[in-house]
């Protein structure tokens, strides 16, 4: 979900907190999120995202996947080489 604050910024979570909040209580700003990302503000404007470890590493291996889906389309394309397998 993406929220506007003050039609200039977008968020791109469905929790957000203040710095002061995170500072206050900073387990508790993260556990707010349930398991996603929260949205950390200063002056009503997003300054980085708190993102849980799980989720993380979940976008970390997706994103590794999407590399290496770019790499085999491109190598798709390539000539090929018919190889014997006693060749090998």
């Amino acid at each position: 979900m993406v929220f506007e604050i003050a039609m200039a910024h977008q968020i791109f979570s469905e929790t957000a907190a203040s710095i002061s909040e995170l500072k206050r209580n900073p387990m508790g700003t993260v556990a707010a999120g349930e398991g996603f990302p929260v949205a950390i503000l200063n002056r009503n404007e997003p300054a980085f995202y708190c993102v849980p470890a799980k989720a993380f590493e979940a976008m970390m291996e997706r994103l590794e996947d999407i590399e290496l889906n770019a790499i085999a389309d491109a190598r798709a394309g390539q000539k090929r080489v018919k190889v014997k397998l006693d060749e090998l």
